[in-house]
């Protein structure tokens, strides 16, 4: 089994909220908070430590700025980010697909 290697996955994305959140700015790109919480169906607390180690993990950025006196935070997938979860689902579909039998 030389393929499977299970220290190819990312410890980053592979935590069910970051995965979902990483998931779906990969087709968004960007998605407002708000968006997040309700899509991810996550506390607003939860949401928050989870968007900052991403960010911190250079995979997503956080814009922070007002809409009609109200703020708005905005969270963006990096190209590094893109690159780390591309590199994330080859490694888990590695992983999980089905090897021939001897």
């Amino acid at each position: 089994m030389a393929a499977f290697d299970i220290g190819k996955i990312d410890d980053i994305i592979h935590g069910r909220l970051r995965l979902g959140i990483m998931a779906y700015l990969a087709e968004a790109e960007v998605a407002d908070f708000n968006e997040l919480k309700q899509v991810l169906e996550a506390t607003q607390g939860n949401l928050s430590v989870q968007l900052r180690k991403l960010e911190e993990a250079g995979y997503v950025t956080i814009e922070k700025s007002f809409l009609d006196r109200k703020p708005l935070t905005r969270a963006r997938i990096t190209a590094v980010g893109i690159k780390a979860f591309r590199r994330y689902l080859d490694a888990m579909t590695t992983l999980v697909r089905p090897t021939p039998k001897r």
